[in-house]
């Protein structure tokens, strides 16, 4: 789950326009025809379709653009167009968008553009505009003394290369723009194409679809979350990248990063169309992490972005407006669920806080029955450190250290409950009848067990700094409030 989403919603609505950001790629123009097929051609055997509505909008780089431009971003597009009509259509809708399209440069190629023919819900016909060749030295000149001119006046807060295998992204381009970038801190984002990945050596992160990602392995390979362990890590050190995101369709996202790989599940509703939906997950992380949110987390909520565009029909740019009220939906119920982590969610998290110079508190236990003398023994724990991780036992593991009868709640509930205490900052369950795994996980500064323990007893103490012992409230145990119950009841017979 995202972690402190309020703070972060209240982020975004409050930076989201101080954001800047850069889009460089292939600019593109979407069209599409909707109409009635009535009957069949008497000049040929085809379908003739009587023309009811066009709609004209941003593709490409462009829609990238458009995307950021919807979330409140202000933008910059910089592509290659035509001298044509496509280009006074396009420079009309960027500017209807208030996108910035001064780096726009203008060569003999025409303006991409790609022209659907729709009848009811059905894509007919797709007919291509386009000049499929890199462009020419002179235009990449241009784009250079453009971009280290721009770069020196305006600060920008992260860079997108929309790769749309079109000719503006040369490998030349490419390395300019994530060699200056790196060089004064500004987070690059790649949505990828084709075969040859060395162009995007040293970005931020790339965001490849799965079958991008089969197609650079070299082989079909099966969507599995085995396959991505396998694979992914090894391409993520061989271009130099921070991060790289593999989009998986139905099966949600995987997150790479050196020792560490998340797998996010789909948030989508329902599937129509992922068209688009690329463009939606780079410039809803560029967005985020430009407000200053960690990138697993605008990872996530781009994964909710991309949830809700491959709801609706044709390419579409999420407002902002819908993606904060997707986001505030999940404040009231999940929220309380963020603070409840796989292990791998867990230990990327705990990375996170020891780069902040946190102190972290390790505890654990099965929490049956919450009651006074587990939130005093807790937030005693919390107050040794910054962040308190609460290891919890299973289902399974309880039964098999307290009996078949045992656990009286759930152990989904009962981390569910843990959530709700402000001083507890992580809940992790726990498969074994002990914490020693974990522990040897997170290798925490603190390591708190309650009660009459010795330190040098303390299961797990070899993996922390130092071990502190909490006496627990006389009177208080899960023991006695069953105990309670078993004799009221049985007064009552």
């Amino acid at each position: 789950m995202i972690s402190n989403i309020q703070s972060l919603v209240q982020m975004f609505k409050e930076n989201r326009r101080d954001c800047r950001v850069l889009v460089i790629g292939d600019v593109m123009l979407d069209k599409y025809y909707f109409g009635d097929i009535t009957r069949i051609s008497p000049e040929a055997p085809v379908p003739v379709i009587n023309m009811k509505m066009e709609n004209k909008t941003l593709g490409g780089a462009a829609n990238v653009a458009k995307n950021l431009a919807l979330l409140g971003c202000k933008v910059s597009l910089v592509g290659v167009v035509g001298k044509d009509q496509g280009q006074q259509e396009l420079l009309q809708m960027l500017e209807h968008e208030k996108i910035d399209g001064s780096g726009l440069l203008t060569s003999e190629r025409c303006t991409t553009t790609k022209t659907r023919i729709i009848s009811g819900n059905q894509q007919l016909l797709r007919i291509d505009h386009e000049d499929k060749f890199e462009i020419m030295d002179s235009l990449v000149e241009q784009f250079e003394k453009w971009y280290l001119q721009r770069i020196e006046m305006e600060t920008f807060h992260a860079i997108i290369i929309s790769d749309y295998e079109k000719g503006f992204c040369r490998k030349e381009l490419c390395e300019t723009v994530i060699s200056i970038a790196n060089q004064r801190g500004i987070p690059v984002i790649v949505d990828p194409k084709g075969h040859d990945w060395s162009k995007y050596t040293n970005a931020t992160i790339i965001t490849p679809n799965f079958k991008e990602f089969s197609r650079i392995i070299g082989s079909e390979l099966s969507n599995t979350e085995e396959v991505i362990a396998k694979f992914a890590p090894m391409l993520r050190e061989k271009y130099s990248l921070n991060y790289l995101l593999i989009t998986r369709s139905e099966k949600g996202m995987s997150l790479v990063e050196e020792g560490d790989m998340i797998h996010i599940s789909t948030k989508a509703k329902e599937i129509y169309d992922v068209s688009g939906a690329g463009d939606t997950v780079v410039s809803t992380i560029a967005a985020f992490i430009s407000i200053g949110a960690p990138l697993v987390d605008a990872v996530k909520i781009a994964n909710i972005a991309a949830g809700i565009v491959v709801g609706k029909r044709g390419t579409y740019a999420v407002r902002s407006d819908e993606l904060l009220e997707e986001l505030e939906d999940l404040t009231p119920l999940e929220n309380l669920d963020t603070k409840v982590m796989a292990r791998e969610e867990l230990k990327h998290r705990v990375n996170q806080w020891r780069s902040q110079g946190e102190k972290i508190v390790f505890t654990n236990g099965c929490f049956d029955l919450l009651h006074i003398g587990h939130a005093k023994y807790l937030k005693d724990a919390r107050q040794l450190g910054n962040r308190l991780i609460v290891g919890l036992n299973s289902d399974f593991s309880v039964k098999r250290l307290k009996g078949p009868s045992r656990p009286i709640v759930s152990e989904s509930d009962r981390a569910r409950m843990l959530s709700f205490f402000e001083f507890v900052d992580a809940v992790c369950i726990f498969e074994e009848d002990t914490p020693l795994e974990l522990i040897s996980e997170v290798l925490p500064d603190i390591l708190v067990k309650g009660g009459d323990y010795k330190a040098d007893e303390v299961v797990g103490k070899e993996y922390s700094g130092r071990v502190e012992i909490i006496t627990f409230v006389d009177g208080y145990s899960t023991t006695n409030i069953i105990e309670k119950i078993s004799n009221f009841e049985s007064a009552k017979v």
